[in-house]
């Protein structure tokens, strides 16, 4: 048998960093990305041709690909694209602004491991002290901490389009940390850039806005990446069922269950528990993504092979001892995305990891105002809106809270109807 070491780890995790951008409509997010895919001379020639509107450059149409977002000028869907420096590579999802495409800017923040939240200096009262923030500036920021992304940066941007951009970046900067300090969110750093001129976003322009402190990507090249949760007990998601195995060298003949570990590590020998059946066996052998028997480690994909035949599917979870209880009653931090109100007794499928439960809306507890931060009661929770709910669940799931699991504390809420997808649950 062999072994991944701690060394091998890191090196997988920190082979690119996956970040997004967001923020409130039309502050800059695709024209950024357009940027750094420009200035890191990831962008072929032919590709900067096809991006030309009137003999200039519209790096917005890089990121916006689908022939609506064209039209209209707006991102509606999450794009993801890919470059990288002398020093890392990097995934970023350019995720809408508007507020009714909220829904697929969680889905791109609930894997990320930075979020660049733009703010647009030429929308705000730049001039007073005391300004405001865009409501979908901060209820970005909110879902992007709720969404426990390690690192958060707010890139102050279009400051070269207002009169003073020194006066404009310093009174920007208080009201991103003061409100940021209110919500208890900790920001790696506040930049002013010029996504449209390239200022401060590939090179470091030191003085400018009285700034001194590195450029966006240089900032983003010293950001970790998301820590595998090796802390907590075994916990493995079935994903896939192979009924007769090609590995039989390996397999001994026996069904390999394929997924994504989870939580923790897994040992030949060790126990564990099938979910939701309760049944009992013993780990006869790990296989890594190439059907080499290797231990493999949190959010790295393995075939399990246990030690008896058990009725084992996919939705089922492999879980050894010490891993939480499975519970019927769920109290969660939900951002609600339904065009739909949410309100108390509806039923909605839910997914947690591959399984599907029937899930039951008990009671809305409270819900969040985005302006004050504040809680209030509700008797619904209208579309975008993040509140807090407790839910009665048809079958038992084991969880964690999310403040501990990303993958144990995290449900979906779908229609059962429509099938769209409603919710993003985050486990108290």
């Amino acid at each position: 048998m062999t072994t991944t070491t701690h060394d091998e780890v890191l090196h997988d995790h920190a082979a690119a960093l996956r970040f997004i951008t967001c923020g409130s409509v039309d502050d800059g997010k695709s024209t950024l990305i357009g940027r750094l895919l420009v200035d890191s001379k990831s962008v072929l020639q032919d590709q900067l041709a096809g991006v030309q509107r009137s003999g200039e450059t519209d790096l917005a149409l890089l990121t916006d690909g689908l022939s609506a977002e064209r039209e209209q000028g707006i991102t509606i869907d999450v794009a993801y694209r890919y470059f990288a420096t002398a020093s890392r590579k990097f995934i970023i999802g350019d995720t809408p602004g508007h507020e009714q495409y909220t829904r697929n800017m969680v889905t791109a923040a609930s894997s990320a491991d930075a979020a660049v939240v733009l703010v647009d200096a030429t929308k705000l009262q730049w001039q007073n002290p005391a300004l405001d923030l865009l409501p979908q500036t901060r209820r970005h920021s909110l879902l992007v901490n709720l969404l426990r992304v390690p690192s958060i940066v707010f890139a102050v941007n279009k400051l070269d389009a207002v009169d003073d951009p020194a006066v404009a970046f310093n009174n920007i900067n208080g009201a991103l940390r003061r409100f940021a300090e209110e919500a208890g969110i900790g920001v790696r750093g506040v930049i002013p850039i010029s996504a449209l001129k390239g200022r401060n976003v590939v090179a470091a322009e030191p003085g400018w806005c009285n700034y001194m402190g590195p450029s966006l990507l240089q900032l983003l090249e010293t950001l970790d990446v998301t820590a595998a949760e090796t802390a907590e007990a075994f916990s493995f998601p079935v994903q896939w069922v192979e009924k007769f195995s090609s590995s039989a060298d390996t397999s001994q003949g026996r069904r390999v269950f394929w997924g994504r570990v989870a939580t923790g590590h897994i040992e030949i020998g060790q126990a564990v528990k099938v979910m939701p059946s309760g049944q009992v066996a013993k780990v006869a052998q790990v296989l890594n993504h190439v059907r080499q028997p290797k231990n493999v480690p949190a959010g790295h994909s393995a075939g399990i092979v246990l030690d008896r035949e058990v009725d084992v599917s996919r939705g089922d979870w492999l879980l050894s001892e010490g891993a939480p209880e499975a519970s019927r009653e769920i109290s969660a931090t939900v951002a609600w995305m339904d065009d739909e109100p949410l309100v108390a007794g509806r039923v909605y499928w839910a997914l947690h990891g591959h399984r599907w439960v029937k899930a039951k809306v008990k009671r809305i507890v409270h819900k969040l105002d985005v302006n004050t931060l504040s809680e209030a009661d509700a008797s619904q929770l209208e579309p975008n809106s993040i509140g807090h709910i407790e839910l009665a669940l048809q079958e038992p799931l084991a969880t964690l809270p999310f403040t501990r699991s990303r993958v144990l504390g995290s449900l979906v809420l779908v229609d059962t109807a429509s099938h769209k997808t409603s919710g993003a649950v985050l486990v108290r």
